[in-house]
């Protein structure tokens, strides 16, 4: 696994996934979490809640290497809110990031919800679609694209 990876979960882990401290927004009213290892940076900054849009993004000694763009909203709220979609986001993605990775085919069952992922791609180039069922409908569902950049 490529270093520019292996941060990138680590980074995903310890920040929305983990709980991590939001820091001061770095674009006005963002939402914002940062990890750091070594020359590694990487920023989560969003905006929104039950409706929302987002970017990550990795540098490298503050050259940008890696990015990933995200819209995700609640398509049922009678099935669905925001706070219990975050609920089976998290379980579902920190179990998949103990499997150390963040794409390929994932499903996990998170009390009476059914979440999924799809995605194309590695890394380096990827598209994916996150989506939360309940009672076999589709109450929420997150677009997401990214990759290296090249300076």
């Amino acid at each position: 696994m490529d270093l520019i990876e292996e941060f990138i979960i680590k980074a995903k882990s310890a920040t929305y996934v983990g709980n991590g401290q939001h820091v001061a927004a770095s674009r006005t009213n963002s939402h914002d979490l940062v990890y750091r290892e070594g020359s590694l940076k990487y920023l989560d900054s969003y905006y929104g809640m039950t409706d929302f849009v987002g970017q990550e993004v990795v540098w490298d000694n503050d050259t940008p290497v890696w990015a990933m763009n995200y819209y995700g909203r609640i398509l049922d709220s009678s099935l669905i809110d925001a706070g219990r979609a975050g609920k089976v986001i998290k379980a579902s993605l920190s179990k998949l990031y103990q499997e150390n990775r963040f794409l390929g085919a994932f499903t996990h069952a998170v009390d009476g919800y059914q979440y999924e992922d799809k995605n194309q791609g590695t890394y380096k180039s990827f598209v994916g679609i996150e989506k939360i069922f309940a009672e076999r409908k589709l109450a929420y569902q997150l677009d997401y694209h990214g990759g290296l950049i090249i300076p």
